[in-house]
């Protein structure tokens, strides 16, 4: 098998990371992989913001009241723990980056050709970080579209998008399993 076709088949999602930096050349790496995604147009809509401790702990508030109001609508009584769980999952990632993708407000179209590429952009940057050891996940949670992550980053929601966070690290388990993975035959149909 091509190392390519491996790093496909073998990356997955990762939780838990040690307490280590990722390397700013590694990084760059991927942002280099991810810049070569490809792009209808040529509109190159992806960008990658890298959130410092100032620009996470700027985002507790709203990462607390949005874990207390999911708690509460899950029936959950124990908002610390809740509280305590979402404040982990900002700040104790050693890499986490928020991706946007551009808003166009004339052509929706475009707009949804635009998150498509960025996607591809994101994918090519969990694959480089993969091929280099480092683990991530793709988060869509309530935070990534909150208004005030918007103002936290210094974007404006009218001219991006915030498409979710990218958290990265070195895992913290070896042994990473697929789990769910459907067979073949499942998802690939031949039509006459």
């Amino acid at each position: 098998m091509s190392d390519v076709q491996s790093n496909l088949t073998s990356r997955r999602t990762v939780y838990e990371y040690l307490d280590q930096v990722v390397d700013d050349t590694i990084l760059d790496k991927a942002f280099i992989a991810a810049n070569n995604a490809p792009s209808h147009k040529q509109t190159n809509p992806w960008r990658f913001y890298l959130l410092g401790r100032e620009t996470r702990t700027n985002l507790l508030p709203d990462v607390i009241e949005l874990a207390r109001q999911k708690a509460k609508s899950n029936g959950i009584e124990d908002f610390e723990k809740a509280e305590k769980r979402a404040v982990s999952k900002i700040m104790d990632p050693p890499v986490l980056v928020a991706i946007t993708s551009k808003v166009n407000s004339v052509d929706s179209f475009r707009e949804n050709e635009d998150y498509a590429a960025t996607v591809c952009a994101l994918h090519n940057a969990i694959l480089s970080l993969w091929d280099s050891g480092v683990g991530s996940q793709w988060s869509t949670g309530a935070i990534t579209r909150h208004e005030n992550t918007y103002t936290a980053i210094g974007i404006s929601d009218d001219k991006e998008r915030i498409i979710g966070f990218l958290k990265a690290g070195y895992p913290q388990k070896k042994d990473l399993r697929s789990k769910n993975k459907k067979e073949l035959s499942e998802i690939r149909f031949y039509l006459p």
